[in-house]
């Protein structure tokens, strides 16, 4: 039974160590809650949450619209795409949001200079319409309708 799609499900990606699950994981089970509830029900309009290095271990879920939770020093994949990634967001030098919705992988990473501004990284991605940009172009029906 196929558990994910390449381009329905979304990947939300968090550091592996203690500290980045501590504080990270939570943020990361709150989006995935908005972004099931926004699936209404439908099989692949989801999102799983894994570790940084499960992700960069296992190349066929790359293929996936994929946001990282955390900054670069505790996320291998946030460290990974910052590199690439424009910033769309930023708050006073405090709190990114660093984006790719327009190529064929869609990519995001949040993330803030300690836990609280990543949590506002998060929020922002949520109800600043980052979030719904990036479900309006990997949801829609196969004849080209949007959800």
């Amino acid at each position: 039974m196929k558990l994910v799609d390449t381009e329905e499900t979304i990947v939300l990606v968090t550091g592996s160590s203690p500290t980045a699950e501590e504080r990270d994981r939570p943020l990361a089970d709150a989006l995935k809650s908005e972004i099931d509830r926004r699936g209404a029900g439908h099989a692949y309009r989801r999102a799983v949450v894994v570790g940084d290095a499960w992700y960069l271990e296992n190349r066929l879920f790359h293929l996936n619209p994929t946001i990282a939770i955390g900054g670069p020093g505790a996320n291998g994949v946030a460290q990974e795409f910052s590199g690439f990634l424009a910033t769309v967001y930023n708050r006073e030098e405090e709190v990114f949001i660093q984006a790719d919705f327009e190529g064929e992988l869609k990519r995001a990473a949040l993330w803030g200079v300690n836990s609280t501004c990543t949590a506002e990284a998060v929020e922002a991605f949520s109800t600043r319409g980052f979030l719904d940009d990036l479900l309006g172009r990997i949801w829609r029906f196969r004849v080209g309708m949007f959800v």
